[in-house]
Order: structure tokens, then C-alpha cells, then sequence
């Protein structure tokens, strides 16, 4: 179907770039895994027993590098989690763990903002987090690094500086569930696709935001990303 086939404009395709090609990746869904660093898990105070779990953010909530970003509405506690982003090129349910990086396109970097008062609220009330996981401008992304170039990172330090303080560092040694057991335990929920991205899991040194700062994060042998906070809308 063409876009004269529909009785309004078709919503612009999410899209990231990547590094040393002149087409962009296409983004169909970002999901993201809560929990998956140790020390991060300690900080919020929350059980270190428990596994690690998904939830979902809307493709048109990524933020290319180098954006300002409005301070959302309806919180006063905004947080920065850096995260090391996967980019699929295939999928499938089930996916075997020793099977999941051959659906693998690239890696990118990613940072999950949170409205962390909205966050907390709905979990002390059992409800959803979506309102304090999935809004505008909550998903910004680097260009993706495809791994016929940089093959799969394991190591490494991933890292946040808020105007140029260092916030956040970790190493992907850390975390708790791989990219491989991500994938396989991701696949046995939904049926994966090219196009999806994962967002694996933050370290510690989560910390509120402000108008005006300016964030900048990496992840070694992947690439970094920039954006500021804006004033609110």
C-alpha cells in the first residue's frame, strides 16, 4: 500500500544512522531490560534475587545524538541510565542463547530516561510503568556500530558524564544476563524482529537531571552519544 491508501499521513519511520554506511537502520520496537546490573539493583533498593524483566518504549521516543531534549512534563525527578543498545536483523521465538547473535545486526549506545517520581509511584501502586518509562524524547540513541565491524562486545566500560562530571561507570562484564540470554529469554515473550532494539540494563550512579545539563556517554569499542536538557515544552 502507498501513502494515497490511507486517510491520514503515514507517522515518519524511526530510523537510526550507522556508522560507515549511507542507509539507516529501521526501528520497529525498543524494549528494555530492567535490573541487569548488580550494583544498580543495590542502589534502588530493590531485590537482588529477583530476575530481570522487559518493558517497552515507542519507536518514535528515540532522540538522534546531539538533540536537546525538553524537560518532560509532570515530573520533578528525571534520571539519566546508560545503556548498551542491541540492534536486530532477524528473529524469532525461542531464540536459542547459542544461536542469538547470529540475529544480531550492531550495537549501539542508549540511554533509558526515566521519570523516576512517576516510576515509583505507579510500582508502589501496582500498576503499569509506562508512564514513567515510555514518553517523548525518552529514548536517546547513538548510530549503531554493525558488528561485521566491531564483532560482539563483552567488555568494556560504559560510562555518563552530567556536564561533564562522571556519574555512571560500569563495565559490560557486569552484566548479569548477556546479550545472548537477553535475546533467548526476550524470545520466549514476544516473537523478535529485524528492526527491534534492546536496551540492556544501566550500572550504577542513576542521579536527577536538570534544565540545561549536558550528558554525554559511551560504551568502549561501540561509540558515545550527547544530548542536553532542554526547558520544558
Amino acid at each position: 500500500m502507498n501513502a494515497a491508501s490511507y486517510v491520514i499521513p503515514l507517522p515518519p519511520q524511526a530510523s537510526l544512522p550507522v556508522v560507515g554506511e549511507s542507509g539507516r537502520y529501521p526501528v520497529r520496537r525498543i524494549w528494555c531490560v530492567g535490573r541487569n546490573y548488580l550494583e544498580h539493583i543495590r542502589e534502588m533498593g530493590n531485590d537482588e534475587r529477583a530476575p530481570p524483566f522487559f518493558f517497552a518504549k515507542h519507536a518514535d521516543m528515540l532522540v538522534p545524538d546531539g538533540a536537546t531534549i525538553p524537560y518532560p512534563p509532570l515530573t520533578k525527578d528525571l534520571h539519566h541510565e546508560v545503556e548498551l543498545v542491541v540492534a536486530m536483523k532477524s528473529g524469532g521465538l525461542n531464540i536459542p542463547a547459542d544461536k542469538a547473535l547470529d540475529h544480531v545486526y550492531g550495537y549501539a549506545v542508549g540511554i533509558d530516561l526515566t521519570r523516576r517520581d512517576l516510576q515509583i509511584a505507579s510500582r508502589k501502586k501496582e500498576r503499569p510503568w509506562e508512564i514513567g518509562k515510555s514518553f517523548d524524547g525518552s529514548a536517546p540513541c547513538s548510530a549503531v556500530q554493525p558488528a561485521s565491524k566491531i564483532g560482539h562486545p563483552t567488555k568494556g566500560k560504559i560510562w555518563l558524564t552530567v556536564n561533564g562530571k562522571e556519574a555512571q561507570k560500569g563495565d559490560l562484564t557486569e552484566l548479569i544476563w548477556n546479550v545472548p540470554e537477553i535475546i533467548w529469554q526476550l524470545s520466549q515473550q514476544v516473537k523478535l524482529a529485524a528492526g527491534d532494539i534492546i536496551m540492556t540494563g544501566t550500572p550504577a550512579g542513576v542521579s536527577q537531571l536538570q534544565p540545561g545539563d549536558k550528558l554525554e556517554c559511551g560504551v568502549d569499542g561501540v561509540g558515545t552519544l550527547k544530548v542536553s536538557i532542554g526547558q520544558p515544552e
